[in-house]
């Protein structure tokens, strides 16, 4: 019933939450998981200090698991809530990982900001249909993760300093519909690439399921100076696609639900929490909420890594040794497709034609993708080493 609601919520509006507010649910106990009580057990909160505020946060040293819900039955986790310092190499080394139904592999396995939209390790106050934080200071998750026989959050410090921890994990027991799917997110960077690869948001994971969405953070390459990165179209593999997608877009912007370049701005299913051409940095994310994208085999996802300027000034990047290759050219009367012309003219050269030039180009992209599946597993690969996660972060 909770995960119905959520979603009639995102189709119905405001109407639809407050009808629920008076039903009752058949067999439900509410709980949270806290340092004051682990695990929600049933009147065992705040016990330390006489009752008296004695164990609100946690010190995680260099190494260490901390556990922050570890419990059985069958439930839905409704929010997490955290905060620490912000400091961008404590939020890229802590680990995150959630696991359901006793599975010996993490089905959330991302650095912990990342997870909560500081994908660059910084933060504005924002609020959004799944996350939000309202002073940016602190982290808010809203998305339902169901679990049929346990689940197990945990945070591991692989950085070089102590964590000063608060949080609290809010969750419901009650029965779950046959068809409740399990909650799962991954993380990729690409700092390097040639160029014509696309990132790779989301490496192909098998099984039927939902992709929820992605935060994206972005800095790009000082080399192509102030040039706008954001060409690249996102692609969506789905099923039995091999070499084309069924879902393609029109640029990186149009996808977030903006356009004509980008700005900060935060909505509730998409935002650009940071858009900063000095500091070459961009963070932004779209929720698949009210336009559902479900897959029955698998699920692969990607952005183009192309670039756009006008034909003098790719000229002289290209003419100062700067890895780019022009690709197509926007004119009035269409795109000139340079890839499908069997002698395309060089940019240099004098026939070359005027106009907006679109390029491969390489940025440092970082991604996590949520996304639900039939099962509490997945196929994707353990998360990056904490050296490669904090390279170059600042």
């Amino acid at each position: 019933m909770r995960i119905i609601t959520f979603f009639l919520v995102a189709f119905m509006g405001p109407s639809a939450f407050s009808q629920s507010l008076f039903d009752m649910p058949a067999n439900t106990q509410s709980r949270v998981s806290s340092f004051e009580n682990l695990n929600g057990k049933t009147g065992s909160g705040g016990k330390t200090n006489q009752g008296a505020k004695g164990n609100a946060f946690e010190w995680i040293q260099l190494g260490e698991t901390k556990i922050l819900l570890n419990t059985t039955g069958e439930g839905i986790i409704q929010r997490i809530w955290m905060t620490i310092d912000k400091d961008p190499l404590k939020l890229r080394s802590l680990r995150l990982q959630m696991f359901w139904d006793y599975s010996p592999k993490p089905a959330v396995d991302v650095p912990m900001g990342d997870f909560f939209v500081y994908n660059l390790g910084k933060g504005v106050a924002f609020e959004s249909s799944l996350f939000s934080t309202a002073e940016g200071r602190s982290f808010n998750c809203y998305i339902p993760m169901p679990f049929r026989k346990a689940a197990k959050i945990q945070l591991i410090n692989e950085g070089r300093s102590v964590v000063k921890l608060y949080y609290d994990v809010d969750f419901i027991l009650q029965k779950l519909a046959p068809s409740a799917m399990y909650f799962h997110a991954a993380w990729t960077r690409q700092m390097t690439a040639k160029l014509g690869a696309d990132f790779e948001i989301l490496p192909k994971v098998t099984g039927k399921g939902r992709f929820l969405g992605m935060s994206v953070g972005l800095i790009t390459d000082s080399t192509y100076e102030k040039s706008w990165w954001g060409e690249g179209e996102v692609k969506m593999f789905m099923d039995d696609d091999k070499e084309y997608p069924t879902i393609v877009g029109t640029g990186a912007e149009d996808y977030i639900g903006s356009a004509w370049g980008l700005g900060a701005f935060t909505n509730m299913y998409q935002g650009c929490t940071i858009a900063n051409d000095s500091t070459r940095e961009f963070n932004f994310y779209r929720w698949h909420v009210p336009d559902a994208i479900y897959f029955s085999k698998s699920m692969r996802v990607t952005i183009q890594q192309i670039g756009g300027w006008g034909n003098e000034d790719v000229k002289k990047l290209f003419l100062k040794g700067v890895n780019l290759k022009p690709i197509t050219i926007d004119r009035p009367e269409g795109f000139v497709r340079l890839l499908d012309m069997p002698n395309a003219p060089q940019i240099t050269d004098d026939k070359f034609p005027n106009g907006w030039v679109n390029f491969y180009r390489v940025d440092d992209y970082s991604a996590v993708s949520y996304f639900y599946l039939d099962r509490p597993m997945n196929n994707l690969p353990a998360l990056a080493s904490v050296e490669v996660r904090t390279k170059n972060v600042r």
